[in-house]
């Protein structure tokens, strides 16, 4: 496969300068409709009843999908779903369970002791044995099992 600018070189080696300005018109098209789109976020924003309130009526007035109104407002796609199809965050109620979920998790990030707790199970967990897989269940004489085969 060649290179445009293998295909440039080839086309002035051939003196083909008609085609080489056609080139260079298209390349100029498209520099002026290219848009430099901004970073995907790589932290969301916080959801708030507001924010939830935003992605309904964007939902609800545009046709945006799921994707393109979680990027506009630089939140998750998943985020958005659960607002549209489970009315989540919509109240600011704090015992809400995506609140408590939420606040579960954060508290889990900020305790140290929890996550040396946590590297400790994944040590144990590594250096324990493999475990005999049991054997397979004798169902009717009719029926095969995976462990059958």
């Amino acid at each position: 496969m060649t290179t445009l600018k293998e295909f440039e070189d080839a086309l002035r080696e051939q003196g083909m300068h008609m085609a080489l300005a056609i080139l260079q018109k298209l390349r100029d098209r498209d520099r002026t409709k290219r848009s430099v789109a901004p970073a995907r976020r790589i932290a969301g924003r916080k959801m708030t009843p507001e924010l939830a309130r935003r992605i309904l009526e964007l939902h609800a007035t545009t046709e945006m999908t799921q994707q393109e109104i979680a990027f506009q407002l630089g939140v998750n796609q998943g985020r958005v779903n659960e607002v549209i199809k489970r009315g989540k965050w919509l109240d600011d109620n704090p015992a809400a369970p995506e609140a408590v979920a939420r606040d579960k998790a954060k508290a889990r990030m900020a305790d140290p002791s929890a996550r040396k707790r946590a590297e400790k199970r994944d040590v144990r967990a590594s250096a324990s044995p493999d475990k005999k897989r049991p054997s397979p269940k004798t169902g009717s004489p009719a029926q095969l099992l995976l462990g059958d085969l």
